[in-house]
């Protein structure tokens, strides 16, 4: 079932997102000023507020659209992606969020920098911020466009074309203060626009007479397709293999991922990041008890024999079809401002981990010689917003969508194999060098890389060569640790100087740092 028609409910409640993402951006403007503004907030958010601005900006259009659509086209199998999604977090909170707070860090290069004291890592780091961050904008703006299609008949690069404008007036505007504000707001406002709807289909279908599942498949069906995966996957003929790579990929990929990390150099203290990620883990769990419910629905509504529309428009089109008429109208524009949300707030935390390397590793050197300070600073900030929108923009209006929640995946691979060794032996490893962080970076990056590559643009015949090139976070990670761990052990003069010095201060309590100095 598709929609070409222009709906005016759904239209309307994209455009009051958007709005209401700009009104709230501007009055997080008024309380930006300095560079610790733009950058961690001054490190002054409360871990509750901190908590719901992360699962905004982490909660992306994999969560929204894409895990839906796995469920219904996969079948209970894809619950894994959701538990991995969450898992990470937990793994986060026990290994690395309170050491990454006490660094003082501003961005990853800022701690690779700190904890290494070498700019080549901290260039391969920044390189790295940006590859990621623009491969993970690319299924925000393709689904953004997907979204406004479904209600409009336009062409998709509309819709991404909102979203850039939108980000870029936010991010640049206020920094990481505005948008700390933006991005809490969305949790919430993403939350009620996919629970209510959910209820609402739920109710009516058990307690008002709406239609039942051989109604709408037929008298003939088999109702076990409703959770059974769907039959002819040649693209994915290993799936125990998938299963567990993904896995592996979304529980060590989420402490990789640069958009995540900047939002822990904005607590107070250490104290309040192992906090702030518990009300995380909370805020993702009860968020994720949703999108399978639309995944089941669908497969009731939607018949996969039947319905003839891409798997990542299932919760759009879903109420339209079950409650044809105003109450699917109105269902229908509630899912779609909550999508449009989404796309907003994770590509906003993309662009401003995205904007703040550029301009501290590229803009701001060289607008050194013309303005200094903050004003410098901040000028450079702005100027790196937009370059960081235009590579992932033209990327989404050229290239065909792979998936939302396969190209997400595809970027947790990569953080996975690279910023997670580094974090994990950097802060807990007291042997690691120099030229063995720079060769776990090198080879976990470039193999990772390179089977995203191939994957998203040669798309290679299905078979266990593709499988192993499209989950490639199995393979890709054992080799980033172990080239760094054998590297390290054949180059112990290369450990930084004062690293037992450093290693103490992540791993510090706030409260003994001050009993210390009295």
């Amino acid at each position: 079932m598709t929609n070409d028609d222009f709906d005016a409910f759904s239209v309307a409640a994209i455009v009051l997102v958007c709005v209401v993402t700009l009104a709230v951006g501007a009055f997080g403007l008024r309380l930006s000023r300095t560079t610790s503004d733009f950058y961690v907030a001054s490190r002054l958010v409360s871990p509750t507020r901190n908590a719901s601005a992360i699962s905004g900006e982490y909660l992306s259009a994999a969560s929204f659209l894409g895990v839906a659509g796995l469920i219904y086209e996969r079948g209970f199998d894809s619950l894994w992606f959701p538990v991995g999604y969450t898992s990470g977090y937990v793994v986060l909170l026990v290994l690395v969020a309170a050491p990454l707070r006490r660094s003082g860090a501003y961005t990853i290069p800022d701690f690779a920098e700190m904890r290494m004291q070498s700019s080549a890592i901290r260039r391969m780091a920044a390189l790295l911020v940006v590859g990621i961050g623009w491969l993970y904008l690319l299924p925000q703006f393709q689904g953004a466009g997907l979204a406004l299609r479904s209600v409009t008949g336009w062409p998709t690069w509309v819709g991404a074309a909102v979203v850039v404008v939108t980000v870029v007036l936010g991010v640049a505007a206020g920094g990481m203060r505005s948008i700390t504000l933006v991005q809490a707001m969305q949790y919430w406002l993403k939350l009620c626009a996919l629970a209510i709807p959910a209820f609402v289909l739920l109710w009516l279908w058990t307690s008002q007479g709406a239609p039942g599942p051989l109604e709408v498949a037929g008298p003939d069906a088999d109702l076990s397709a409703w959770y059974e995966p769907l039959t002819n996957f040649p693209d994915d003929p290993y799936p125990l293999y998938s299963t567990y790579s993904t896995l592996l990929a979304l529980c060590l990929g989420t402490m990789g991922l640069p958009h995540v990390l900047v939002r822990f150099y904005t607590n107070p203290d250490g104290r309040a990041a192992r906090r702030t990620t518990v009300v995380v883990i909370g805020l993702i769990g009860l968020f994720y008890l949703f999108p399978p419910i639309y995944g089941v629905l669908g497969r009731v509504y939607l018949p996969p024999h039947l319905a003839e529309i891409p798997v990542d428009q299932i919760v759009l089109e879903l109420p339209k079809a079950a409650f044809p008429g105003l109450t699917g109208q109105i269902l229908a524009a509630i899912l779609a401002g909550g999508a449009f949300a989404a796309f907003l707030s994770t590509a906003s935390g993309l662009v401003i981990s995205i904007a703040g390397v550029i301009g501290q590793d590229v803009l701001r050197p060289a607008l050194a010689r013309v303005t200094a300070g903050d004003s410098g600073v901040i000028q450079s900030f702005r100027l790196a917003t937009v370059v960081a929108v235009v590579v992932p923009f033209l990327g989404s209006v050229l290239t065909a969508p792979l998936g939302l929640a396969r190209t997400v995946n595809l970027a947790f691979a990569i953080a996975a194999s690279t910023f997670a060794p580094l974090l994990l032996l950097g802060v807990w490893w007291r042997r690691l060098s120099v030229p063995g962080a720079f060769a776990g970076l090198v080879v976990g990056g470039g193999l990772a890389t390179t089977a995203t590559i191939v994957t998203v643009v040669l798309r290679p015949d299905p078979g266990w060569l593709a499988t192993v090139l499209a989950q490639p976070a199995a393979w890709c990670i054992p080799a980033a640790f172990v080239t760094a761990v054998v590297v390290s052990l054949r180059t112990p003069d290369r450990i930084p100087v004062g690293t037992a010095k450093i290693l103490a201060r992540l791993h510090t309590p706030e409260g003994v740092e001050l009993q210390s100095l009295r």
